[in-house]
């Protein structure tokens, strides 16, 4: 398959790297008693929460969150 054959395979599958999204992302320490009010604050901002996972020091959570870079 010659690199023309490709180009026009990826294209015709609907992938177009010019058109496709990047992302910038944030990590941020959540207060367990005011979880909801600081996810809602991002939110509100265009963040979408990816994943909480425990803390380093394993008592408290950390929320990964992402949004379109707007490049």
């Amino acid at each position: 398959m010659t690199a023309t054959s490709r180009a026009t395979t990826t294209v015709r599958s609907g992938y177009d790297r010019r058109m496709a999204t990047t992302w910038e992302y944030a990590t941020i320490p959540l207060l367990i008693h005011n979880t909801k009010a600081i996810l809602d604050q991002w939110g509100a901002d265009g963040w979408e929460l990816v994943q909480v996972v425990p803390g380093p020091d394993g008592t408290g959570l950390v929320a990964y969150l992402k949004r379109p870079s707007g490049e």
